[in-house]
């Protein structure tokens, strides 16, 4: 499903103009995104939580140049389910 689509369902469900879901949709993200930037987690009961992750630094290999490098340590944004959530795809099999 694609923002498209999910604008389109929600303008067919709700009956609001959809360049107005459009808009709404567009600065719900654009706030989610601003949020994690600045170090906040955001947290939807009954959804879930958009989380940020630190990873540690890490030693790699490139192979092709056979090198090893260092990845630094760093943030990265994560998406985890709320139980209710989880329940609801579990029982959709």
């Amino acid at each position: 499903m694609t923002k498209a689509d999910i604008v389109a369902e929600i303008t067919k469900q709700t009956g609001i103009e959809k360049a107005v879901v459009s808009e709404v949709t567009e600065a719900f993200m654009e706030n989610v995104k601003d949020a994690m930037v600045g170090g906040d987690e955001v947290f939807l009961r009954g959804f879930g939580s958009f989380i940020i992750k630190r990873r540690a630094e890490k030693t790699a290999r490139n192979i092709s140049k056979n090198t090893t490098i260092i990845i630094p340590a760093h943030n990265i944004p994560a998406f985890k389910p709320a139980k209710t959530f989880m329940a609801a795809v579990k029982d959709s099999e």
